[in-house]
């Protein structure tokens, strides 16, 4: 009898334990996604051998780009965290793999040449499919254009992709990023030649768009990169890290920017 008894309480017991049941009629209005970003690298790599790297290597990202005919492959679910910004802040965020949705290009970078440093371009294709694959997560995530960013913005002292040729005008235009308008460019220019601001107003409007850069006053390395940063981002014909009235311009419009 005692056999018995034993044997049937097992039997509830695992019956509660496999039979779980959930209520799922109440949810919370209270939430959102966990995806707040998206962020665009290169690779680096061939197609193969970023392949390689992002399924058994020590990184990953949730899709990567091809090269050939811009296959669009996902290596990641969105629902999970991939490895692909590390070290990282944004908006005062930091570890943003925790909180972004990582989009890879096949692409080489660049290469050093006697005569500079030559970039390489993206192929049509590749720009068509990555703007389809980012409109449809943006959707999907209700994440915002100032929500659309590169690796190198939200690392610059260590990052330089997705590179000064990546398009961010053309994904502006199609609602994907934020750009500046030109006549409101000029406008702030003209009075920011007549009165250039200081180092501690770059740092300022850097850190109001995103950017994490000191608050010293000083034009030291770690701003003149962050500053860098920004130009590559909107102003990729020059770079330099160096304040100019066109750079000011284009942060003061940005931040205006609704």
């Amino acid at each position: 009898m005692r056999v018995i008894v034993s044997l049937l309480l097992s039997l509830m017991l695992a019956g509660c334990a496999t039979g779980l049941k959930i209520n799922h009629e109440h949810p919370s209005v209270n939430q959102d996604s966990r995806a707040q970003y998206i962020i665009l690298h290169y690779t680096s790599a061939s197609e193969a051998r970023s392949l390689a790297l992002l399924t058994h290597g020590e990184v990953s990202s949730h899709y990567l780009i091809g090269d050939q005919r811009a296959t669009v492959y996902q290596l990641v679910d969105e629902n999970q965290r991939a490895w692909h910004a590390g070290e990282s802040q944004w908006q005062g965020r930091t570890w943003l793999n925790s909180s972004s949705i990582g989009i890879e290009i096949v692409n080489p970078g660049y290469r050093d040449t006697p005569a500079g440093r030559v970039w390489y371009p993206y192929s049509e294709a590749q720009i068509q499919a990555l703007i389809a694959l980012v409109a449809d997560i943006a959707k999907r995530h209700h994440i915002p254009p100032r929500n659309i960013i590169g690796h190198s913005d939200i690392a610059p002292l260590r990052k330089l992709d997705p590179g000064p040729l990546f398009p961010w005008k053309r994904l502006a235009d199609a609602g994907l990023g934020i750009w500046p308008a030109p006549a409101a460019v000029a406008q702030q220019k003209a009075r920011f030649d007549v009165n250039p601001p200081s180092i501690g107003w770059y740092q300022q409007q850097l850190a109001r768009l995103g950017y994490n850069v000191p608050q010293s006053g000083v034009l030291d390395l770690t701003t003149q990169r962050v500053l860098g940063a920004f130009q590559m981002h909107f102003r990729a014909r020059l770079y330099d890290g160096q304040p100019d009235a066109e750079s000011a311009a284009i942060l003061q419009v940005l931040n205006n920017m609704p």
